[in-house]
């Protein structure tokens, strides 16, 4: 992994070319010859999009007619998950096939630690050229195998401090402000991450004698939900459609959701014109986004290099959008967890959707296969070509997925299998619904007798794939010792001036104190 400038990027694109024909030992010329069977890959990756909120999903307000098309054009995944629904340990399972856990990765101050290669370095090994820009959030200590042009690893630098209080949580200041939306004038940061994609298909891509990927890390609709200002004024707030939450419903809410509520400090109600703007700003941002996205496929159209190219797009995780009670990411429902993806190009059937659930560890199988890769035995997922074309494969016919991230009070796990959905609480009771009967997850199945059989198929898949109870553990040992680590290098007023931005003067002021009493303790014993 390197990273470039863009002045520095045409040399790299020659030497790169030359150096995977010397370390495979073949001429260039039949380097680009094996290179022709091999798919080109334009993967984009938004930020907190949850799966519902796109033309082609049937939402009746969002406009996405660029993402609409495209999934005309290939295959819809309708019921696919993250691999944790928040950014770093997302990214750390959507990069490697693996899940979070695995790859040591619980939530923002825990980053990708290296063990299981990600996706970019198979693909480079096996003579792929690869190239990144925008948000990724991995880890640069550690080789992820794409040259990058202005990306950006935020959580490895800049840790969220509130993940490593979860015992007990503890509540972070901004977050209830953040509940609102209004126009701009500028364009988004996207917007010039989008040039840097247009440039190497327009002037590069084609120079190449290898197959290449381009790896595409939008942050759009991640809040605040600021969205320029013609795509905010498409969703005038008296149209707006509100938060779907029944009578009731709050009161009975999962005590580890009940939490979550009181650590992002938006347990009180929220006034509804503020709910309207928020939820205007998140779909104006969408429609923005979608106008990058139709940017890329377009210039794939215009330079004949769609015919050869896996075009992917989806999003690390989803955005609760005040659903449940809830804003933002960090749990299990389907809002948070549930993601698009769409995949196109490359000799891919058109038209297709596939209800089956799958997750982002078998897109990277998938992945993996069309590249000629191969897929490790040891990787979590499964390829998706077989679901493409009508069969079932060697897909088990389930996803997974797992949360420890800040607000969660225990570790928190998900299987998805058919139109049944297990919630596992560590410590805690559990939830399973039924997604055909209940799309919006009210109706808790648990104790219901004619579910005891599915509940109890649903636990044992997910004890094949984790030991809940130990993966709990873990995530919160790793977080405990990180904040020692911290309390051990910074003094009690350096760990105040940390956490203050996050928790406000009273609750830094208090943790800081107790995290330096912590670390004397540890120390001692």
């Amino acid at each position: 992994m390197s990273k470039l400038n863009r002045r520095d990027f045409g040399k790299s694109l020659s030497s790169g070319v030359v150096a995977t024909a010397l370390a495979s030992g073949t001429s260039a010329e039949e380097a680009a010859a094996q290179s022709a069977k091999k798919p080109n890959i334009v993967f984009i990756c938004s930020d907190q999009h949850s799966y519902k909120y796109t033309g082609y999903a049937g939402h009746p307000l969002v406009k996405t007619p660029n993402l609409d098309r495209i999934a005309g054009e290939g295959v819809v995944f309708t019921d696919a998950y993250c691999g944790s629904p928040v950014c770093v340990p997302g990214r750390s399972s959507m990069m490697t096939g693996m899940y979070a856990s695995d790859c040591g990765s619980f939530c923002n101050s825990t980053v990708w630690d290296g063990s299981h290669p990600s996706w970019g370095k198979c693909l480079r090994e096996t003579g792929y050229y690869c190239l990144a820009t925008g948000k990724i959030d991995l880890n640069d200590d550690f080789d992820s195998g794409f040259e990058e042009i202005e990306t950006s690893h935020g959580h490895r630098h800049r840790p969220d401090i509130t993940s490593l209080f979860r015992q007990p949580v503890a509540y972070r200041m901004g977050e209830r402000l953040n509940v609102d939306g209004r126009p701009r004038q500028e364009r988004h940061r996207d917007g010039r991450r989008a040039q840097v994609a247009l440039k190497f298909l327009r002037e590069d891509s084609q120079q190449l004698k290898q197959p290449w990927t381009l790896y595409v890390g939008f942050t759009e609709p991640h809040p605040r939900f600021v969205a320029l200002q013609k795509y905010y004024h498409m969703y005038p707030t008296y149209s707006i459609d509100m938060p779907n939450i029944p009578p009731g419903h709050l009161e009975d809410l999962h005590l580890m959701f009940q939490e979550l509520r009181h650590f992002k400090r938006i347990a009180a109600p929220i006034p509804e014109e503020r709910v309207r703007r928020a939820r205007a700003g998140y779909y104006g941002m969408i429609s923005e986004l979608d106008e990058y996205i139709g940017q890329i496929w377009q210039e794939l159209e215009r330079t004949n290099q769609l015919k050869n190219t896996l075009f992917i797009y989806t999003s690390d995780h989803g955005e609760s959008l005040g659903e449940h009670g809830l804003w933002y990411k960090n749990n299990l429902y389907d809002v948070a967890a549930r993601i698009p993806l769409v995949m196109a190009g490359a000799g891919l059937p058109k038209g297709v959707k596939v209800s089956t659930p799958v997750a982002h560890v078998d897109m990277v199988a998938t992945i993996l296969e069309l590249s000629g890769a191969g897929i490790p035995a040891t990787l979590r997922g499964h390829s998706l070509l077989p679901l493409m074309r009508g069969r079932s494969g060697n897909h088990p016919g389930f996803a997974y997925s797992e949360s420890h991230s800040e607000g969660n009070c225990t570790g928190s796990f998900m299987i998805r299998k058919g139109d049944w959905k297990y919630l596992h609480f560590t410590w805690y009771d559990n939830l399973l619904f039924n997604a055909a009967q209940d799309p919006g997850e009210f109706n808790n199945r648990i104790h219901d007798p004619a579910a005891k059989r599915i509940k109890n198929e649903l636990q044992e898949i997910l004890r094949a794939q984790v030991d809940p109870e130990e993966v709990t553990q873990r995530a919160f040992s790793k977080q405990d010792k990180m904040l020692r680590k911290m309390a051990k290098r910074m003094s009690e007023e350096e760990l105040f001036a940390l956490f203050k931005g996050r928790m406000g003067h009273g609750l830094a002021r208090v943790l800081a104190r107790s995290s330096k009493g912590m670390y004397r303790f540890h120390a001692q014993h």
